[in-house]
């Protein structure tokens, strides 16, 4: 009985983020209400307060859920370009790119940091900048890049595309920004090798 009810809740945690996110997508943030997201999936405010605290905490859950996606995506991207060094750039390239999704750009982009505050504080993007680190760990011990700290390095890559796609999603000209914003974060980025590349 007590697994009946912990599978209906996250159910029900589930039912609420997806509506959340297509509310969220179609009217934004503060647009949205809960009261017919809720009566859209079934379920009370009740339901929501429980699960998420408020509608703050909503939109957390569904910016974690998007912005962990998208690393997923990056990463996968970046698996397959070959090494470690070129999978770095495709991966931040990547992350960059998809600031052109009208929904990360509403959501991630936009409506995450006037609500949430600072991407760079958010769980997901604390476990993309993990694996960006352990990337410049393998690079430095093979040599490939200068011997700077990880965590600096890691940490500046991540600021760097996480504020090349901030600046795509604000722009009255996204298309035209995009090549720009990863052209430069190439260049950056290649200010951290030994030799050239």
């Amino acid at each position: 009985m007590a697994k009946r009810r912990v599978e209906t809740m996250e159910e029900n945690r589930l039912k609420l983020i997806a509506a959340a996110r297509k509310a969220f997508a179609e009217k934004g943030y503060a647009a949205a209400s809960m009261d017919e997201l809720t009566a859209e999936v079934g379920l009370t405010r009740g339901a929501l307060y429980h699960n998420f605290g408020d509608k703050r905490g909503l939109l957390a859950a569904v910016v974690d859920q998007i912005d962990t996606e998208m690393a997923s995506r990056a990463q996968e991207i970046g698996a397959q370009a070959g090494n470690d060094w070129q999978g770095l750039l495709a991966e931040g390239a990547a992350y960059i790119e998809m600031a052109l999704d009208p929904e990360v750009q509403r959501i991630v982009l936009l409506d995450g940091p006037a609500v949430l505050g600072d991407p760079s504080q958010w769980p997901s993007q604390s476990s993309c900048l993990q694996v960006t680190r352990q990337t410049v760990e393998r690079l430095i011990t093979r040599g490939i890049l200068k011997s700077v700290d990880a965590e600096a390095a890691a940490r500046l890559l991540n600021g760097a595309a996480l504020n090349a796609a901030l600046w795509i999603a604000a722009s009255d000209e996204p298309q035209e920004v995009l090549p720009k914003a990863v052209e430069a974060f190439g260049a950056l980025a290649a200010g951290l090798l030994k030799t050239s590349a």
